[in-house]
């Protein structure tokens, strides 16, 4: 199924500062927009799609005046490990590289909440992938109350003028908002439990956050409205299913590259008739 820009209208947002708010209610998780509807179709267009990422990389590489951070934000268990391995899959580990994203340390605390996130952005000629990001240091203190809402709108500024600032340098910000139900998160971390080889991805804490969900959602919604800029939209991916998840994103992140114009380097004179003995 090929998608149009006017067809991702309703999951796009870049509208923060005209006075119109994003509702995340109004994006279903299980919609599937990118779907063919057949399986192996889809398949074989991911497939497809990755060995794209993995040419336009190759010549991101060969430019090095580009550079494209994508971040995956979303709940527990709503797919961001399962992206990366997955629509990363076919890339050379050359340009690309994930960062996944903890509690502050006791000296990131000492800074500003964007120290620690700025020395991670992607350099020239590289692809950096967020598994999280620095939406996570105002989502959860806003959640529980650590910081108050003039804080929260002081850290959403802040962020923005982040971004435009790695716009203005060349480097394309792609944001994702996996987006799932609260009974295919339940599914998932129960998954999780009932399988011995799987505990190290569960912690008990997951269960405490998951009785805030309607609180996240509603952060996560204020997150959008706050912070989809024209320079820095937001997208929200509709993730009940994997395979239309990693779809989606390995198409926005092909369309993100293909959108930066790149071209192979114009070959050197001094090598048009060298020959090695």
């Amino acid at each position: 199924m090929s998608v149009t820009d006017h067809d991702l209208d309703a999951l796009r947002y870049s509208e923060a500062g005209n006075g119109k708010r994003f509702h995340l209610n109004r994006v279903s998780p299980t919609s599937r927009p990118f779907s063919s509807g057949d399986k192996a179709t889809d398949q074989a267009t991911l497939e497809q799609l990755t060995l794209k990422i993995d040419e336009w990389q190759n010549l991101l590489l060969a430019n090095r005046n580009r550079k494209l951070l994508v971040v995956l934000q979303g709940t527990d268990a709503s797919g961001k490990d399962g992206t990366v391995r997955d629509v990363f899959r076919n890339t050379s580990p050359l340009g690309v590289r994930a960062v996944g994203w903890k509690v502050p340390t006791e000296e990131e605390r000492a800074h500003d909440f964007l120290w620690r996130i700025h020395q991670r952005m992607p350099g020239a000629g590289e692809i950096v992938v967020f598994n999280r990001s620095h939406y996570e240091d105002v989502l959860v203190p806003g959640v529980n109350g650590w910081i108050t809402p003039a804080q929260i709108q002081q850290r959403y500024a802040h962020i923005n003028d982040f971004e435009r600032l790695l716009v203005e340098t060349g480097t394309t910000v792609l944001k994702c908002m996996l987006h799932i139900s609260k009974e295919e998160q339940g599914a998932r971390l129960q998954a999780r439990i009932d399988d011995p080889t799987k505990h190290w991805k569960f912690s008990l804490g997951d269960l405490e956050v998951r009785k805030q969900w309607d609180a996240y959602q509603q952060a996560y919604a204020d997150a959008i409205s706050a912070t989809g800029t024209a320079w820095a939209p937001w997208v929200v991916v509709p993730a009940d299913s994997k395979a239309h998840r990693n779809l989606m994103i390995a198409t926005l992140v092909c369309r993100a590259l293909e959108s930066m114009g790149l071209k192979p380097p114009p070959a050197d004179p001094a090598l048009a008739h060298l020959k090695v003995e």
